[in-house]
């Protein structure tokens, strides 16, 4: 069938498909105007996904602004904020709604019943370059549904509240607890480092540790220079037996060359004996003043050997004192050796114990803040949502739409009456054109006649 034929069979069945058409387009109308008025009411909200949060500061990330919306999207058409809707309009009282549960033979409870039937009727959509989103309800009655729409938007901020604030009051709990143990381990972290500090009379370990550190330097140092003159005595005594052996004079000595009451009698003497050699050559031996003269120079004698004596004498016990020290500091030396090396271990076990007690105070503050934060943001009441217009009762109803219905109706009722034009030919197939015959007799077509009027 080509075009032109259905364009024939149309002409032709025209009586069909006009009343079909008309059917059609009576009966939409007369079910527009039958079926009961609808309202539309609308809540806009605003949504500031990208406000900072008040307790940490934190933004929302640009690359999870669409799946926040999409999300808060589906928390408004939710069954949990529906209840709430249910809840503060108190529609499980209402005898309209007792009656339409009633006959739904809902073996559910009625409050769940109702949140399904008005999340039917709710319609939220998002703009699609901004923030807003629109919360439409559709009832019967004007009032009733900005009523609806608007507890829809306080029902949503309110669960918006809830759900911000519900894990932050878990993490405040668990927060809260293990403050406590870290509070208990901090404590006992302190005690343990005061009890070892009281244990050992130790209040500034660097301090202590410092000073004994230089007392062992100071005995290091003594005793070095302690070695030193030992080994120098050492080397003297050395030399006073190597004089003893070869029978000697002891006025090499450096003990004796440098002991200032020696070289005073070696002076005295010396002027003695020159006094005592000029009187031998003046006076008689038996003269009272060579006597006199020769006596002082006998008791200067006696005198500088005696001197000579004790300092060679002290040699040996200067030497064995010397040694004696060595012994005293180097017995000290090793001591305070041992107090330092005791002390450096009290003092790493101190840096222990201060290390796991500031390791304890981190953790500890740590979890305050966390504890704190968490505790304010379940106690916030702030959320980033506002209702920029609230809905207000429709003075016009938005459903049935008269005109679109009628327009939709001709459209169906014209597409109708074509093929009921079509089946009614298919059963009473009739020749319409040359080309019927053609195709359906198989017959030549020689000429067409047309039916022509006369004029006259």
């Amino acid at each position: 069938m080509n075009f032109q034929q259905l364009i024939i069979i149309l002409w032709a069945r025209k009586v069909t498909a006009l009343s079909v058409l008309a059917i059609t387009v009576l009966t939409t109308l007369a079910l527009s105007l039958t079926m009961p008025k609808q309202y539309v009411s609308t809540t806009t909200l605003v949504i500031d996904q990208r406000q900072a949060n008040p307790v940490t500061g934190l933004t929302l990330p640009a690359q999870l602004v669409a799946g926040y919306m999409a999300t808060q999207i589906d928390v408004i058409a939710s069954h949990n904020v529906a209840r709430k809707v249910v809840d503060k309009l108190k529609l499980t009282a209402d005898k309209k709604w007792q009656k339409k549960f009633s006959s739904s033979n809902s073996k559910g409870e009625i409050d769940e019943w109702i949140a399904d039937s008005i999340l039917k009727k709710l319609e939220v959509e998002p703009s699609q370059k901004s923030s807003l989103i629109q919360i439409g309800y559709t009832a019967s009655d004007s009032e009733f549904a900005a009523t609806v729409a608007n507890t829809f938007a306080e029902a949503y901020i309110q669960t918006s509240i809830e759900l911000r604030a519900q894990p932050a009051k878990q993490s405040s709990a668990w927060f809260s607890s293990q403050k406590e143990v870290l509070r208990q381990r901090l404590e006992h972290a302190q005690r343990v480092l005061s009890d070892y500090q009281q244990e050992f009379g130790i209040v500034s370990a660097d301090e202590k540790l410092d000073l004994e550190s230089s007392k062992l330097v100071d005995l290091s140092r003594q005793l070095v220079e302690s070695q030193a003159k030992t080994n120098e005595l050492q080397s003297r005594l050395d030399q006073l037996a190597m004089i003893r052996k070869r029978g000697g004079s002891y006025q090499s000595l450096n003990e004796v060359l440098s002991n200032s009451l020696i070289q005073s009698l070696k002076s005295d003497l010396s002027r003695a004996e020159s006094k005592f050699a000029e009187l031998a050559n003046r006076i008689g031996q038996n003269h009272p003043q060579y006597k006199q003269v020769q006596a002082e120079v006998s008791s200067l004698r006696r005198k500088l050997s005696r001197e000579v004596k004790r300092v060679v004498d002290s040699i040996p016990l200067s030497a064995n004192s010397s040694k004696q020290r060595d012994e005293i500091l180097t017995a000290a030396l090793a001591k305070q050796k041992a107090k330092v090396l005791e002390l450096k271990k009290r003092h790493d076990d101190i840096a222990v114990f201060r290390y796991e007690v500031e390791n304890a105070q981190r953790a500890f503050d740590s979890v305050m803040q966390k504890s704190i934060q968490t505790l304010m943001k379940s106690e916030i009441s702030q959320t980033d949502v506002a209702i920029l217009n609230p809905a207000i009762p429709a003075h016009k109803h938005s459903k049935p739409r008269i005109l679109l219905n009628l327009i939709l109706a001709v459209f169906l009722g014209g597409i109708l009456g074509a093929g009921a034009a079509l089946i009614v030919e298919l059963l009473d197939r009739r020749v319409r054109s040359s080309y019927d015959v053609n195709n359906s007799l198989s017959l030549p077509v020689f000429a067409v006649i047309s039916a022509e009027t006369d004029s006259s």
